[in-house]
């Protein structure tokens, strides 16, 4: 197992075939587009910005051009400071004919952005958990990415792969490029045998599930789940004698539906009549190698089948949407808990009440069992359906 840093603070978990050198399936991936190179730079900026309006009492934010100016040397700053102890920010006439000049060490930026470093290392935990890989089994890690040079983050890596030293054997902005490369060649067939020949396997970003009852989502294929992928899960009829059934198609990592994303519904019609539960239908997610989805549902009985397709070009969902529903999960997880514990709640007891129903009309039952008492039953199961379905 190999985990790769990539740049704008993301982490990616692969599983090498021992076997072959060229074969890579990608386990897990975590990161935040919202974190990054720019926002260390920023943080170096904003810390000049106050510098200067300290020294001078002037407010440089005014000014687009000096902003701009300042931006360029905090840049060439923070490349220094991966390699010094301390450096000095120059810019001649940055305001009003002012020339800055300030001198940061690396103890200061690290000061200044301990608690995004803190988070890259949250992200690598994480990447980690999703692909139910132990730390200890970690063999390489790879650091891609300009802002891995930065020591902090080398050093918070160290320490949480306990002393496992970093493989930067690579340089990570090329690192970068040739993996945008590589993948460009495989998508449009171009280049080497040796770049053809590689396998490269993505995962799925979120869960996919079934609408059912309750407004709650059964997940079939698990979030960073290897694609491409076939899983199937058998469902049946809530009511008695339904002729047909809707089948709606959900992503997300929600427990109920309305906090998940709608990707297409289809209809079981031509269902034979029967009695609740007791239909079948073997419900297929088919996921092929590009990354479209194929959700089928087939009745036992009768042969019937329906299906619907979904491909990557059909209104998917954007990177940064997708790491906000993951943060969303993890943020209300207890409450999710909570509606699974209602909905199988909910579930038995109205199991229980079909159950009970089914036996009170039993011929031989019902030859004992007073008509009152009969009735009285009847409406306690009756009103029960009613508030579970409620």
């Amino acid at each position: 197992m190999r985990i790769m840093d990539e740049p704008t603070a993301a982490a990616v978990a692969y599983g090498f075939d021992k076997f072959s050198s060229n074969s890579a399936e990608k386990k897990a991936t975590a990161g935040d587009t919202h974190l990054g190179g720019e926002d260390f730079d920023n943080r170096l900026v904003n810390h000049f910005i106050d510098e200067f309006k300290r020294k001078y009492k002037k407010d440089i934010t005014t000014s687009s051009r000096s902003l701009r100016r300042l931006r360029s040397t905090r840049e060439r700053a923070k490349r220094n400071l991966s390699f010094l102890t301390q450096t000095v920010a120059e810019v001649d006439s940055l305001y009003e004919g002012i020339d800055f000049c300030s001198r940061i060490s690396q103890a200061q930026f690290e000061e200044l952005n301990m608690d995004l470093f803190t988070k890259c290392i949250d992200l690598v935990e994480k990447c980690l958990k999703d692909a139910s890989t132990e730390k200890a089994t970690v063999d390489v890690v790879v650091l891609v990415g300009g802002s891995t040079r930065i020591p902090k983050v080398q050093q918070l890596l160290n320490n949480y792969f306990n002393g496992k030293q970093l493989s930067k054997g690579i340089n990570p902005d090329e690192a970068v490029a040739y993996g945008a490369t590589v993948q460009a060649a495989k998508l449009t067939g171009q280049g080497s045998r040796e770049v053809q020949d590689l396998v490269l396997l993505d995962v799925t970003p979120l869960s996919l599930g079934i609408h059912i009852t309750g407004r709650v989502m059964s997940v079939v294929v698990l979030r960073n789940t290897t694609i491409p992928t076939k899983q199937e899960k058998v469902f049946t009829t809530q009511y008695d004698n339904q002729t047909n059934i809707r089948f709606a198609v959900f992503e997300g990592e929600r427990a109920q539906t309305k906090d998940n994303y709608l990707l297409g519904e289809f209809t079981l019609s031509g269902i034979a009549p029967a009695p609740r539960c007791v239909p079948k239908f073997d419900v297929c997610f088919d996921i092929d190698a590009n990354g479209i989805l194929k959700v089928s549902a087939q009745d036992r009985t009768s042969g019937l089948k329906n299906q619907i397709t979904v491909t990557n070009e059909e209104a998917r969902l954007s990177i940064k949407v997708i790491e906000k529903i993951i943060r969303d999960a993890e943020r209300y997880r207890v409450q999710d808990e909570e509606c699974h514990r209602k909905y199988e709640a909910k579930n038995l007891l109205e199991r229980y009440a079909y159950r009970i129903r089914n036996a009170i009309r039993d011929k031989n039952i019902t030859s004992i069992l007073p008509f009152v008492t009969k009735m009285t039953i009847e409406d306690a199961l009756q009103e029960t359906l009613i508030w579970v379905r409620g």
